[in-house]
């Protein structure tokens, strides 16, 4: 069997994935484009190290040889994932990545034929977004045939890493997304609120353009999808001014000053700041004659995607996803999220109208 590879394995996420992979036995190949990083990790583990970057096709392919899964821990995935997407189309390599970017899902997708004629799969979204959230949808459309509206909630007492920091400032001026009647449709940033209970009494949320908005259309076939996260109302009100002024968020000089204050930070959570934090999720699915409710809880979301991509990788390494663009609950079912580490399901009785 050929073997797995970890790209961006020096990154904060990419560091956790590789830890969760020895843990599991797997001796990956580590991989990026900073030479000394990963020459680093990789004597410290005993592992192979290979340097390329994703501009050249060529180093690419040889950085592919022999390789029969990747884990794409590299972002912002806007910019990385079609290169490599590409590089292991050519190879006949199974892909996966971490990526939450509604772009990069859609652009993945529209892989889908030239991933199943090479006998691939493309997994993206194998981390905490979107892998809890989406086998929540599923098992709601599970639970609900028919249904017509979806709507998926977030809850989270942990902090963002530099690089999911990065992502969203480098979306800041692109508003929000929702899906109606099975299209992808823009909306202003912070444009619907609801008061949603994660199972600790009702708490406010306002919609998000998540890569759920994408995903859970390609899941369940629910054609009204909207993505809500728990925040305070002044971070809604906040949101909604940052509309008025989305040209400016775009320029360069602010996108530098951003990015300088979050490379200015800490990496991201520690150990100790993983292991108290946790995610709560919830999901709505209505249908004409009836109404379902379900919420998941999880780990912190990096130690989750950490969990999530190597039980990923593993499946795919061993021949465990049909070829083509997937999801995970697709590729794995509704219940995939069950079998990773202090995940819990609950179920609100089905309510009929």
């Amino acid at each position: 069997m050929r073997g797995a590879l970890i790209y961006g394995a020096y990154g904060y996420t990419g560091e956790l994935v590789l830890e969760q992979a020895l843990a599991t036995g797997l001796r990956p190949v580590l991989a990026g484009r900073n030479a000394a990083a990963v020459e680093a990790l990789a004597a410290r583990h005993g592992l192979e190290a290979r340097v390329f970057g994703l501009e050249d096709p060529a180093a690419l392919d040889r950085g592919l040889a022999g390789i029969g899964a990747v884990a794409h821990c590299a972002g912002p995935f806007s910019r990385t994932a079609l290169p490599m997407a590409e590089a292991c189309l050519r190879n006949r390599v199974h892909y996966l990545d971490i990526t939450g970017e509604i772009a990069v899902f859609e652009d993945l997708h529209g892989l889908d034929a030239r991933a199943r004629a090479a006998g691939i799969t493309l997994l993206p979204g194998s981390g905490f977004d979107v892998v809890p959230s989406d086998c929540l949808a599923a098992h709601l459309a599970r639970r609900l045939p028919g249904a017509t509206s979806l709507a998926l909630g977030f809850q989270s007492t942990g902090r963002v890493s530099r690089g999911t920091a990065t992502t969203m400032v480098e979306n800041l001026h692109r508003g929000g997304w929702v899906r109606r009647g099975g299209r992808l449709t823009p909306v202003p940033a912070g444009w619907r609120a609801r008061t949603i209970d994660f199972g600790a009494g009702p708490v406010h949320a306002m919609t998000i353009p998540w890569g759920d908005v994408a995903t859970a259309w390609h899941s369940t076939g629910i054609p009204d999808v909207e993505v809500y996260l728990a925040v305070p109302p002044t971070a809604r009100a906040a949101a909604r001014l940052s509309n008025l002024v989305r040209p400016l968020l775009a320029t360069r000089v602010v996108q530098s000053l951003l990015l300088r204050r979050v490379r200015a930070g800490a990496p991201g959570p520690s150990a100790e700041r993983r292991a108290r934090s946790a995610c709560l999720l919830w999901g709505e699915a209505r249908a004409p004659r009836g109404r379902v409710v379900a919420r998941l809880r999880v780990p912190d979301g990096y130690t989750h995607t950490a969990h999530a991509a190597v039980a990923v990788l593993e499946r795919l390494l061993a021949g465990g996803a049909a070829a083509g663009f997937q999801t995970p609950s697709r590729a794995f079912g509704p219940d995939f999220v069950l079998q990773l580490p202090g995940v819990s399901r609950t179920d609100d009785p089905t309510e009929e109208s």
